[in-house]
C-alpha cells in the first residue's frame, strides 16, 4: 500500500509539474487539421528527409544517458568567466547593418533599416527547471529591457534552448510580428499573443513581409518538443531576403541534402549562420560535427559564416571551446571566411574585411 501511495504522488507530481504554462500546449482543432495535411507530417508526427534516428545506430538511451550523467567530462563548462563586449543596441542608428550574438543560438540582426531577432533564451537556463542547464558565467550580458522594439522575431523550433518562456513573455510588448514553424503558433497563443501578429508555415513556403523584404522557410534535419511528446510541431530554417542582404538561418540541423537543395534555390549567400557545438556521435543525424558545418557553408555558397549553438549551454558531452577549436583547425586548409565575435561584439554586415580573433584560446 505504501509503495502504490508512493507511485500516486510521484504521477500526480509529474502531471502537476508537466501542466505548468512554460511547456506550452500541442496543436488541436484547426491548426491540427493544417498540420495533418502538411506532406512532411505522417504517422502522426512531423518527419524529416531524409531518415533522421534520435540516435546512432548501435547506441541506446541507456549507453547515452550513462556517459552523459556518469562519465567524467573534461572542460564541459569552462572554468573562467566567458568574455565579452556590449553593444548597445537601444543606440543603434537605423542605417547601421548589424549582427549581435548572444550567446547558443540567440541573436540580433540590424539590417536595411528593420530589426530581427533570432531564438532568443536570456534567463540564464535552457530548461523547465531554472536550476538545471544554466547558462555559463558571463554570458548573460543581456536582459529583456536592453534590447530595442524588434519588427521580426523569428523561431526555428519550440525546444528550451530555442523557444525560451521567460524571455518570450519578457518581449511580448516589443515584438511587432512573430514568424515560426508550422505548429509552434499553439504554445504562442496558449500564452496569450495576438494571432494576428502570428505568422506560422510548413517548408518551402514564403513570407511576403513589406517591400524589399521576404522570409523562405526551408528544411532542417532535427526534431521538436517541449515535454514528452515530440515532433507535434516542425522545425524549420530560414532564408532572410532583405534590399540588400541574403542570410541563411539555420536553426538546428544535422548535415543533409537539403543543404545543397537550399544553395541550388537561393544561393550564394552573403551570410550563413550554422549550428556548431552540441554534436556528439551518438546523435550525429540531428546536430552537425564540424567537417559537416564546413560542407554545408560551401553547399550554400555563403560569403560569410558565422557558427552557434556553442559557448552558453553544456548540452553535450565534448569540451565547450571544442567546436570552435575543431572548426578553425579544419578551415585552415578550407580557408572560409569564418567569423567569431565575442557574445555582445558588433558584427559589421557591410565591412567585407572585419575579423575577429580566437578569443577562447587560453579559457580554461
Amino acid at each position: 500500500m505504501a509503495f502504490i501511495i508512493v507511485v500516486i504522488v510521484i504521477v500526480l507530481a509529474i502531471i502537476v509539474f508537466m501542466n505548468q504554462k512554460k511547456f506550452g500546449k500541442l496543436p488541436a482543432g484547426e491548426r491540427l487539421i493544417q498540420i495533418k495535411n502538411s506532406p512532411n507530417y505522417k504517422n502522426n508526427q512531423f518527419q524529416n528527409l531524409e531518415y533522421t534516428p534520435a540516435l546512432t545506430e548501435g547506441v541506446g538511451y541507456w549507453e547515452v544517458m550513462k556517459e552523459f550523467f556518469f562519465t567524467k567530462k573534461e572542460r564541459v563548462k569552462p572554468k573562467e568567466k566567458i568574455p565579452s563586449v556590449k553593444t548597445d543596441l537601444l543606440s543603434l542608428k537605423p542605417e547601421q547593418d548589424v549582427l549581435v550574438w548572444f550567446g547558443h543560438s540567440s541573436y540580433f540582426i540590424q539590417t536595411d533599416g528593420k530589426k530581427f531577432l533570432v531564438d532568443p533564451v536570456l534567463s540564464g537556463a535552457a530548461s523547465p527547471v531554472s536550476f538545471t542547464t544554466r547558462s555559463f558565467d558571463g554570458t548573460d550580458i543581456y536582459s529583456v529591457d536592453e534590447l530595442p522594439a524588434i519588427d521580426y522575431l523569428l523561431l526555428s523550433h519550440d525546444h528550451w534552448d530555442h523557444l525560451d518562456y521567460e524571455t518570450i513573455m519578457g518581449l511580448k510588448n516589443k515584438i511587432d510580428i512573430i514568424i515560426c514553424p508550422l505548429g509552434v503558433a499553439q504554445h504562442l497563443e496558449y500564452w496569450g499573443f495576438d494571432t494576428r501578429m502570428i505568422m506560422e508555415k510548413d517548408w518551402n513556403e514564403e513570407f511576403l513581409l513589406e517591400k524589399g523584404f521576404v522570409v523562405n522557410t526551408t528544411p532542417a534535419r532535427h526534431f521538436s518538443g517541449r515535454g514528452f511528446a515530440r515532433n507535434k510541431s516542425l522545425w524549420t530554417s530560414y532564408v532572410l531576403q532583405t534590399p540588400s542582404k541574403k542570410i541563411f538561418i539555420g536553426g538546428d540541423s544535422g548535415y543533409g541534402t537539403h543543404f545543397a537543395e537550399i544553395g541550388k534555390q537561393f544561393a550564394p549567400f552573403d551570410l550563413a549562420i550554422l549550428e556548431c557545438g552540441q554534436y556528439d556521435k551518438s546523435w550525429k543525424y540531428i546536430h552537425m560535427m564540424p567537417p559537416e558545418v564546413l560542407q554545408a557553408a560551401k553547399d550554400l555558397q555563403a560569403k560569410k559564416i558565422i557558427p552557434v549553438h556553442s559557448v552558453k549551454f553544456a548540452l553535450a558531452n565534448h569540451a565547450w571551446d571544442a567546436s570552435l577549436n575543431e572548426l578553425c583547425k579544419l578551415n585552415e586548409t578550407e580557408h572560409l571566411n569564418i567569423l567569431t565575435p565575442l557574445i555582445g561584439e558588433r558584427v559589421e554586415l557591410n565591412n567585407e574585411h572585419q575579423s575577429f580573433k580566437q578569443w577562447w584560446k587560453g579559457i580554461e
